[in-house]
């Protein structure tokens, strides 16, 4: 893995994955949103996360999309696929899927089925995914999303990884939304990547020495991403903020990737946006107006 832009900082988008009628992933549609995703300003491409269903997808079909942004124009170094797997085996395979196509790292959830399991288990777990891919080459973002996850990533376990693979373990995407967390671990860890995965909290972040951040509206809210990253350092910084804040407030009252895809049909024309993988299912046709309604206030038109 080549240490590109996109996992040193900037503003990633969690990617959403477009689906067929046969509800697998549409390779074209997907990269077709990657590579628009890029032009609007982001400067990293997280794949294969929490937006993206990821979860909802097998291994082979996650591998098979990989192989796909590997072998198409797009730069794969500014990618981060999500990699964690409840199974060793399957983040190994993962991993090394990323680091044969040149991905600039991987976002690695915490194995999440077994639960409680405390910090030995857990580092246990990340060291035999290491060692078992065995390449110094590789660069992990952990992801620290317990409301998903019901599995913390401690500081003291971030103090144990880093401490014994401090060239493998090099930031993390902090979704908990707690900015104070985030503070802790920019302050601990100096040169560990701190991305925060809330929208809200991407200039305090920038200002505090993060790297920036790791979210799903960035699907729909890039070039308000790319001006707060292109101007945090001025007087007027809280201004492009408010206008990235008003767009993720205006999605809160609403299922993320629900909402998300309904926007996405919307600001695209394109229906088939709105298929999902179940459990999860489209927005109806109330909440689908109530939604547009509230981006449309918060600026996000089109």
């Amino acid at each position: 893995m080549t240490t590109t832009a996109s996992i040193d900082g900037g503003v990633m988008a969690a990617v959403l994955t477009p689906l067929n009628a046969d509800m697998a992933p549409d390779h074209g549609r997907w990269l077709d949103h990657c590579r628009n995703l890029l032009e609007q300003g982001c400067t990293g491409l997280a794949v294969l996360g929490t937006t993206s269903e990821a979860n909802s997808f097998s291994v082979s079909e996650r591998l098979d999309m990989l192989d796909a942004l590997g072998s198409s124009d797009i730069d794969a170094g500014l990618s981060v696929p999500g990699v964690g797997c409840c199974a060793i085996p399957d983040t190994v395979a993962l991993c090394q899927m990323a680091l044969d196509i040149g991905a600039a790292g991987v976002l690695m959830l915490p194995p999440f089925y077994y639960k409680p399991v405390d910090d030995d288990g857990l580092f246990a777990a990340y060291a035999e995914i290491i060692e078992r891919v065995g390449n110094s080459s590789l660069k992990i973002l952990l992801y620290h999303i317990p409301q998903n996850t019901g599995v913390p990533i401690t500081l003291d376990l971030i103090d144990r990884l880093t401490g014994a693979y401090p060239s493998t373990v090099v930031g993390i995407k902090d979704s908990a939304g707690d900015f104070g967390n985030m503070k802790a671990t920019v302050e601990g860890f100096p040169g560990f990547r701190v991305f925060s995965g809330s929208d809200a909290y991407l200039l305090d972040v920038l200002r505090i020495g993060g790297a920036g951040s790791i979210t799903a509206c960035n699907n729909i809210a890039a070039r308000q991403s790319a001006a707060v990253l292109t101007n945090w350092r001025k007087d007027d910084a809280d201004t492009y903020q408010a206008a990235l804040s008003a767009i993720r407030l205006a999605t809160q009252k609403f299922p993320l990737v629900e909402a998300l895809k309904e926007a996405m049909a919307r600001l695209t024309g394109d229906a088939a946006w709105r298929a999902l993988r179940p459990p999860l299912q489209p927005l109806d046709n109330t909440t689908a107006t109530a939604l547009w309604a509230a981006l449309n206030e918060a600026g996000l038109d089109g």
